[in-house]
């Protein structure tokens, strides 16, 4: 059966998602699943790993959502 896709505001842009995954990415993620090199608090983003700054950088300019499933660098807190 086909997913449904919803579109909605996201940053004050329009996108789309598939409706079920709406707002998941955090509990999917593996940098929010306490990863020690994730730090989300805006003063703290340059520390993160260079996977994380190089993936937050493409959300923003794409305005797109990118769960990490998987990584070599995860490290629990």
């Amino acid at each position: 059966m086909p997913k449904k896709i919803v579109g909605y505001d996201h940053h004050e842009t329009y996108v789309k998602v598939i409706e079920e995954n709406k707002g998941k990415h955090r509990e999917n993620c593996l940098c929010w699943a306490d990863c020690k090199w994730f730090h989300p608090e805006p003063e703290r983003m340059a520390e993160n790993c260079k996977i994380a700054r190089i993936l937050f950088t493409l959300c923003v300019v794409f305005n797109i959502v990118t769960p990490v499933w998987e990584c070599p660098l995860y490290e629990k807190k």
